[in-house]
């Protein structure tokens, strides 16, 4: 490998994510289970998130408009001005989430600081995503942050072209097989999978995945074994 760039995607690979969707997600169905049960709740938004990525993209704003959607849709129209402003609450708690680093995360960026060009490749909300990196005290160690609007392949050819490199020179972590290790292996880069132990659907896929450019690893420190040192 001749690399020049290694991308890191954000949540679930620098620092912990899911966990506080899942948790504001479990607050919300509580507060709806008057209409339905928690399973169904939890169903109608998942359903009204993937309809909306068009309109609103990823992240936690995003999030809350997909939660009021489904209040508004299960209640039939009558859900009170009271359960609005809890979901928005709910929402405003969860940009607020403290930030708790994914272990070896640190110790794995600054050994590789300095010998290659670190960026930040992930989705979600702008402003979010850069206060997480800010807040998480990670920030001096990347060249980068690119929010993209999705992981596809055309996206991953865009990043590169703005970083002026080729695919072979570029290697991306992260939690996700179908964001950052498919498409990343479609156009001729090297991928590093390091699974989270909870993902969201939308992210998961079904099959193995097998390929020369791609490694799947437990812990991001096992990285280090794949990366010589550049002279």
């Amino acid at each position: 490998m001749k690399l020049k760039v290694i991308a890191f995607d954000a949540d679930d690979t620098l620092f912990i994510n899911e966990p506080y969707f899942e948790e504001t997600e479990k607050a919300f169905c509580v507060l709806m289970e008057d209409y339905l049960s928690h399973k169904s709740i939890s169903q109608e938004v998942y359903l009204n998130q993937i309809k909306n990525l068009p309109l609103y993209g990823y992240g936690i704003k995003a999030y809350i408009l997909s939660m009021i959607e489904t209040a508004i849709h299960i209640s039939g129209g009558t859900v009170t001005n009271k359960h609005i402003t809890r979901i928005l609450e709910l929402g405003k708690e969860l940009l607020q989430k403290p930030i708790e680093l994914i272990d070896g995360v640190e110790e794995t960026l600054k050994t590789l600081h300095g010998d290659y060009k670190l960026v930040v490749a992930t989705k979600g909300d702008l402003k979010d995503q850069q206060r997480k990196l800010h807040d998480s005290g990670l920030g001096p160690y990347f060249h980068h942050i690119e929010v993209m609007a999705d992981k596809e392949a055309l996206n991953y050819e865009k990043l590169l072209k703005r970083l002026e490199i080729e695919p072979h020179e570029f290697m991306m972590i992260g939690n996700s097989l179908k964001s950052d290790v498919l498409p990343v292996l479609e156009i001729g880069g090297y991928a590093c999978h390091i699974p989270f132990h909870t993902t969201w659907a939308h992210e998961r896929i079904d099959h193995e995945v097998r390929h020369p450019n791609f490694w799947a690893f437990k812990d991001v420190r096992e990285v280090l074994s794949l990366l010589p040192k550049n002279e």
